[in-house]
């Protein structure tokens, strides 16, 4: 005998609906504003090199780049500065056998200095100036923020970052720090942060001078995918 349908499972249903196009909407790539410069859309390694300036050896596929371990951090060939707006998007592997820094580690570098941490923080316990969206070393996020914010493996994630690099006399001297806010998912867990100096693995140590922006090559191996990033675009900021 065929049970009739009630309203609550009516409800139910349609709630489960909703939920998976809303799930669907915050997957797909966010569309860059009007005046940003698109530093990757899926398509090609153009505005890419690496190190030591040869084209990129990550791969590349269905719209998406993915680190090669071994291979060796990219950078733009474009530098930027003094203050922009950049937003990255990110997926990380389910690394279940790692812990701590060992699992999905990466970083995207602001002006090839200041490190913006990517590692999987979703019930993985380190430093909190390590955790992801932490300016490694310096600034940890705010913890009840960046709990509300992380995401298991296996999903895309979204940063939103404003930065604004620090000011030096003629002689190099910081006059000014230098100020970050990091969005994650479209949670704010670092606001407006202040710092006067670069995070560890840094390009080089010229602070006030445009920089590119740098994905790294963390080595950290699985056995399976690599963290990957796709919609990566950049706004200049008035001064």
């Amino acid at each position: 005998m065929r049970r009739p349908t009630t309203i609550s499972s009516v409800v139910a249903g349609a709630m489960f609906v909703f939920f998976l196009a809303v799930q669907a909407r915050a997957d797909e790539p966010q569309a860059p504003p009007k005046g940003a410069k698109v530093l990757f859309d899926g398509k090609d390694l153009s505005n890419w090199v690496m190190m030591n300036g040869k084209e990129p050896a990550w791969k590349l596929e269905n719209g998406y780049l993915e680190v090669a371990p071994g291979k060796g951090d990219i950078m733009t060939k474009d530098k930027f500065g003094p203050d922009f707006k950049i937003h990255v998007e990110f997926w990380l592997p389910l690394m279940a056998d790692k812990k701590d820094q060992g699992r999905a580690n990466s970083g995207v570098y602001l002006q090839g200095r200041y490190e913006i941490q990517v590692l999987d923080s979703y019930m993985n316990e380190t430093y909190a100036n390590g955790s992801v969206g932490a300016l490694y070393g310096i600034i940890a996020p705010d913890k009840e923020a960046q709990k509300k914010a992380v995401k298991p493996p296996e999903q895309w994630n979204t940063y939103d970052i404003t930065f604004h690099a620090p000011r030096v006399d003629n002689k190099g001297k910081v006059t000014q720090k230098g100020r970050v806010t990091v969005k994650l998912n479209g949670i704010t867990i670092i606001d407006d942060g202040k710092f006067d100096k670069w995070t560890g693995g840094e390009l080089d140590q010229k602070i006030g001078e445009p920089g590119p922006i740098l994905l790294q090559d963390h080595q950290n191996e699985g056995g399976g995918p690599n963290v990957r990033y796709r919609n990566i675009w950049l706004k200049r900021l008035e001064k």
